[in-house]
């Protein structure tokens, strides 16, 4: 087993992650500088308080716990927000990678796997996406986990240092019985949106009814968080058994649009949710279907949630906690 360090563990992905290398057997030491993430998620691993941008600090965490490989997760992650202040995401998601790379450089850790985004496609080429689709993002989130899949493969090539950047498409879903949860402040992630819509009766706003899709709403591969966890941990597993730095897709490979899941949420609740139409978001391209198949192949990865109903049901089980 191995001593990893998960930057951005106290988030709702990380979290996660962290819960299942924990059950894996790992020892995990969190950095989170707690502004998105939450306390409480971290136990029982180890938590440092501490920004990524500080670098002499983390290099200093990396050398004291003799680090074998780092998860990097530590990013803002909302494209609206990034579309109107896109210099923080630069600062936060890029600076802050820069900071990380040179603590890894300067204490000789050598493997990486990064949280990376099915926004670096933007509006893709082909549908569902390959991992060869151009990179082209339409917003500046997207923009900065592209600008960090490039600075990896240079220093690669440059330091030795290997990668595997995941590009993951819409998270979803809670892993029962690990007390996580979906709790962004403020949320956008759609299902707990509509779920908590079907709660509290205040209508949940749909961006936009207008796209070229066959019901006029954007269409998304939904990939249930425990699933992608475990890619986190196929991917660490690749790396330290000498695999090459690569960049993987992990989805599912079918498209769900939001009125889609606004009928299968309905189902999973047993009443209507209520919804309004509301003008399309700035940077939603209309279709977002991942091609799994490079990672099934590769790190033999598959996911065990395939079914939407089955995604939403365990987001509802966390939802029914927060009334």
């Amino acid at each position: 087993m191995a001593r990893i360090l998960v930057t951005g563990g106290a988030g709702y992905i990380g979290a996660h992650t962290v819960y299942f290398l924990l059950r894996a057997g790992h020892e995990v030491i969190v950095v989170d500088n707690l502004c998105r993430g939450h306390r409480r998620y971290v136990d029982p691993a180890r938590l440092r308080v501490l920004d990524i941008r500080e670098t002499r600090p983390l290099a200093k965490l990396l050398r004291q716990e003799a680090i074998d490989a780092v998860i990097h997760f530590a990013a803002y992650a909302y494209v609206g927000e990034s579309m109107e202040k896109p210099e923080i995401y630069f600062d936060n998601n890029v600076a802050g990678t820069v900071s990380l790379l040179n603590a890894m450089t300067e204490t000789g850790v050598r493997y990486l796997v990064f949280s990376s985004s099915a926004a670096v496609y933007g509006v893709p080429r082909e549908v569902p996406i390959p991992e060869d689709n151009p990179v082209a993002p339409v917003n500046p989130y997207g923009e900065s986990k592209a600008m960090v899949e490039r600075m990896l493969t240079w220093m690669d090539r440059c330091r030795g240092l290997r990668s595997i950047s995941l590009r993951y498409f819409n998270a979803c879903g809670v892993e029962p019985g690990s007390g996580l949860g979906e709790e962004h402040d403020p949320e956008t992630h759609l299902i707990p949106l509509v779920l908590r819509a079907a709660r509290t009766g205040e209508p949940v706003t749909i961006f936009g009814d207008d796209y070229a899709t066959p019901d006029g709403t954007c269409i998304r591969d939904y990939v249930h968080v425990s699933d992608l966890a475990t890619a986190h941990l196929a991917a660490l597993d690749w790396l330290l058994q000498g695999g090459p730095s690569e960049v993987f897709n992990v989805g599912t490979g079918k498209g769900h649009s939001v009125m889609e899941v606004v009928r299968t949420a309905e189902t999973v609740v047993g009443k209507q949710v209520p919804y309004q139409i509301g003008p399309r978001r700035l940077g939603d391209p209309p279709v977002l279907v991942a091609s799994p198949e490079k990672i099934q192949r590769t790190l033999n990865w598959r996911p065990v949630y395939t079914r939407l109903e089955d995604m939403i049901r365990t987001a509802w089980e966390f939802e029914k906690t927060r009334s």
